[in-house]
């Protein structure tokens, strides 16, 4: 409940007694530093990241070139995989929807001191007497100017800031996801039809392993039991191609979902070399990940928010001062009856003071504190996390990569020891079933190595999605590194 006084302007004679005068010029000092005390705006709190000064893990090779953070999935030098993120970030559904939730707050941002400027509104109404003889036709014209006290406007634009950080960091958020999700679809897209294509090579293997059997079985020089057994790995082959063309057709759905399509470009089908990570090196410090990471953004802006919220409630606890003027216009509507028009002009302060809530208020402004610490406690938790998680990707990464190297190796074994077994049996020094099993186990490790080189090309999209790693947006980005109030 409020108590309002609008005092009217009036020149008048003082009639303040000289002692009584020189009491209160020896009050006023105190009562005016009381009054700027009031409307001083709260402090922002002191954020402190928790974010080492280097990573734990080595990141990358030390003699390459470093990797952009804004376009490091030009690491795999696939052409039609950055047409694809260029198409993606220009049709993508999510990131348009980021897009106009930024502009909506862009648009709330730049009136945010409009409530401080001069309001002016005009009104007409229809009144009757109280006796019900006459009615009169009202026009009046209202004018009030809110004086920014006790920090009420830094608040207020505090909270429109976090708000349009907050839109920001959507925005930032939306695009990080999108060039992680359209790199990993394409990755295991053509990862699973380079495994497609050898285990095509491993069943047309098996086909010739039981057709010879066949033929051995009828000669009597093979047992039914080898035979079922052959057969049973034919079967197998073929089971296991159902995997890979599954995964072909859901990332080829799932590529379209992303670049707004309503199905898969035919191209995709088309077997192609699987793109392979060249040297890289992760040059953005744990500092760099706070100005990128969308959590760690959107906490920020939490916390922008919490403070101007705190900051209204603190500034609710006292009275709300404007200026204010109307001037009212009545003339009579009954025909018969002489016109009497009248005109009002007020002038003067209008003073909103809470009385009997302001235990409410004081528990309001409490409570935002509160709610203040927390975004602050729940904005280090997000630095945290992100550096927890950039660690544990980066370690990822390197293990995947000396796997990889471990099954490159174990394939190029297997590929000279494929070729010894068949220059062997093209000198009768081998029989068929033997060159099918070399066949077979260096068509396996080649297999083998397909999923390690897509194991490390995920980890290393996995380590920039955790860092923040996406492109500028063009027209789009808010500024964030604006200093605030």
């Amino acid at each position: 409940m409020f108590f309002r006084r609008h005092c009217m302007l009036a020149l008048r004679r003082p009639m303040v007694a000289p002692a009584w005068r020189r009491r209160m010029q020896g009050l006023a000092p105190p009562v005016l530093c009381i009054a700027l005390a009031g409307c001083a705006a709260t402090p922002l709190p002191e954020l402190r990241p928790a974010a080492p000064g280097h990573w734990r893990h080595a990141s990358g090779d030390a003699a390459s070139a470093p990797t952009d953070l804004h376009g490091w999935w030009h690491a795999f030098g696939d052409a039609q995989l950055d047409a694809l993120i260029d198409q993606a970030l220009a049709r993508n559904l999510d990131v348009a929807q980021a897009v106009e939730h930024l502009r909506a707050a862009r648009a709330l941002h730049r009136v945010v001191g409009a409530p401080f400027l001069p309001q002016l509104s005009a009104k007409t109404e229809d009144l009757p007497d109280p006796d019900a003889s006459a009615s009169f036709f009202v026009v009046g014209l209202d004018a009030q100017w809110e004086l920014n006290l006790f920090g009420r406007g830094t608040a207020e634009r505090r909270m429109a800031q976090g708000d349009l950080d907050a839109a920001a960091s959507g925005l930032r958020g939306a695009q990080v996801s999108l060039v992680a999700e359209v790199t990993r679809d394409w990755l295991e897209l053509r990862a699973a039809q380079q495994q497609e294509r050898w285990l095509q090579r491993i069943r047309d293997t098996r086909r010739q392993q039981y057709a010879s059997l066949q033929i051995r079985q009828q000669l009597r020089l093979a047992g039914a039991q080898e035979l079922d057994r052959a057969k049973a790995a034919l079967a197998q082959a073929d089971a296991a191609l159902a995997e890979p063309r599954d995964a072909v057709d859901a990332n080829a759905q799932r590529l379209a979902v992303l670049l707004g399509r309503a199905e898969p470009d035919p191209a995709w089908f088309k077997a192609a070399p699987m793109p392979s990570l060249g040297a890289w090196r992760l040059q953005a410090a744990p500092a760099d990940m706070l100005r990128s990471r969308p959590e760690i953004l959107h906490a920020q802006a939490d916390v922008l928010r919490a403070a101007g919220e705190a900051g209204v409630a603190r500034a609710d606890r006292y009275p709300r001062v404007a200026l204010g003027g109307s001037l009212i216009r009545s003339t009579s509507l009954q025909a018969h009856r002489p016109t009497n028009d009248n005109a009002v002009l007020s002038l003067g302060p209008v003073i909103d003071i809470p009385l009997f809530d302001w235990g409410m208020r004081a528990a309001q402004a409490h409570a935002k504190q509160h709610e203040l610490k927390a975004s602050v406690l729940a904005y280090r938790q997000a630095v945290l996390q992100g550096v927890g998680e950039v660690e544990t990707a980066i370690g990822r990464l390197q293990r995947q990569a000396e796997y990889e190297r471990h099954c490159s190796e174990a394939a190029a074994a297997l590929e000279h020891a494929d070729g010894i077994v068949a220059r062997r049996a093209a000198l009768k020094l081998a029989g068929p079933m033997d060159r099918a099993e070399s066949a077979i186990a260096r068509d396996q490790a080649a297999l083998s190595l397909v999923q390690a080189r897509a194991s490390h090309g995920l980890a290393f999209v996995a380590l920039f999605k955790a860092v923040g790693g996406a492109p500028l947006p063009a027209g789009e980005q808010a500024t964030l590194a604006e200093g605030h109030d």
